[in-house]
């Protein structure tokens, strides 16, 4: 079958076994009856034309969180990346990003796709690149050359562990940046799980960075749902792409009423999922043959080579128990705790760990 026929539909989940302990990602958290009611109560107009009260006052509300001038609300955080790199770039552009980054492997080769860009990736270890490794991908101005336009950080970095970039890191690297004339992206995904570990104001973390989005339907809870922030400049461009891509939204308010809900009232309780992060580490790091790598945020990485088990056979078998992971290698499986996943479920799912393990 030519690779072009083959479908990319998602399996239909098996739900023979309910899950319950979910701990294959935090976007597989549910909206609460709280946050339900808000939906249904949400004044909506017309997205498109400008008519919502809920989304603007959501997009004001980010936009200020964010340090920016300006937002936009967008269904996911993928398109935000997308609408934000076609506006920042041209066709033959350059964009420097870690290796791993998440616009590098897991967007469906949508930068090339959409904007026909490159992207050149950066070595660092957890995801986190230094301005050092940035000044020593900068290529001389040439003809020969594409031109480098865009530095994209992802914060926390998913496949360095949720690792947490530090202020001064991100100033350093958008120094560099904007010293040759580049803008600086942030994919901030799970922006608001690095200021809460850091202690610190997400617009403090984001102040080096010309665009930033913040993704709501992980550890904040909504359904769906993430914002584009920067300029008004460059929000009144990223419109037009918005508009091409299809994420001009109508009744948009009941969803950004979700978002709004999640904002007031699920942030600070993201340091629960860090500890019961951590928690879960520590167990695991206890199961002969698993070893982890130590939790920033709410990620927990783990190799099961020493158990003789590759990391989809340690999953197919806690499946059913109603547990799950997901599998990033191998033998590289990721936990990822959240607000539908409790202290106690995280000391059984240990224990069911164990007894998979142990065969």
């Amino acid at each position: 079958m030519s690779p072009s026929l083959v479908s990319h539909e998602p399996q239909r989940a098996d739900f023979s076994v309910p899950v319950r302990i979910n701990l294959y990602s935090d976007t597989q958290t549910r909206p609460s009856r709280a946050m339900k009611e808000a939906m249904l109560s949400a004044e909506v107009g017309d997205e498109q034309g400008g008519s919502d009260p809920t989304v603007w006052a959501l997009c004001d509300k980010a936009a200020a969180l964010l340090g920016k001038q300006a937002a936009m609300f967008l269904p996911s955080g993928t398109m935000c990346n997308q609408v934000a790199i076609a506006t920042h770039c041209r066709p033959g552009d350059e964009i420097l990003a870690h290796e791993d980054a998440h616009i590098q492997s897991s967007e469906a080769g949508g930068p090339g796709a959409i904007t026909g860009v490159m992207i050149r990736g950066l070595q660092g270890p957890r995801g986190i690149f230094s301005a050092e490794a940035v000044e020593e991908a900068i290529r001389p101005v040439s003809r020969y050359s594409p031109p480098q336009t865009l530095v994209e950080v992802e914060q926390t970095a998913n496949k360095g562990g949720g690792a947490c970039w530090s202020v001064a890191g991100l100033r350093a690297v958008a120094d560099v940046a904007h010293a040759h004339g580049m803008q600086v992206h942030m994919d901030g995904a799970r922006l608001l799980n690095a200021a809460v570990a850091l202690k610190t104001a997400a617009s403090d973390i984001t102040v080096g960075c010309d665009t930033v989005w913040l993704d709501f339907t992980k550890g904040l809870g909504a359904p769906l749902g993430a914002v584009l922030a920067g300029s008004k400049d460059f929000i009144g461009q990223a419109w037009r792409w918005k508009q091409r891509l299809g994420g001009s939204m109508r009744q948009g308010g009941m969803n950004a009423a979700a978002c709004l809900y999640a904002l007031d009232h699920n942030v600070d309780r993201l340091a629960e999922d860090h500890a019961n992060a951590a928690a879960l580490a520590r167990g695991m790091a206890q199961i002969p043959g698993i070893t982890v790598e130590t939790p920033e945020t709410n990620l927990v990485f783990f190799d099961t080579t020493g158990t003789g088990l590759t990391a989809a056979a340690f999953a197919a078998k806690l499946r059913p128990h109603g547990v799950t992971v997901s599998v990033s290698g191998a033998y590289r499986g990721r936990a990822c705790t959240h607000l539908d996943v409790s202290a106690a479920q995280i000391t059984e799912a240990v224990a069911i760990m164990r007894q998979v393990v142990a065969g």
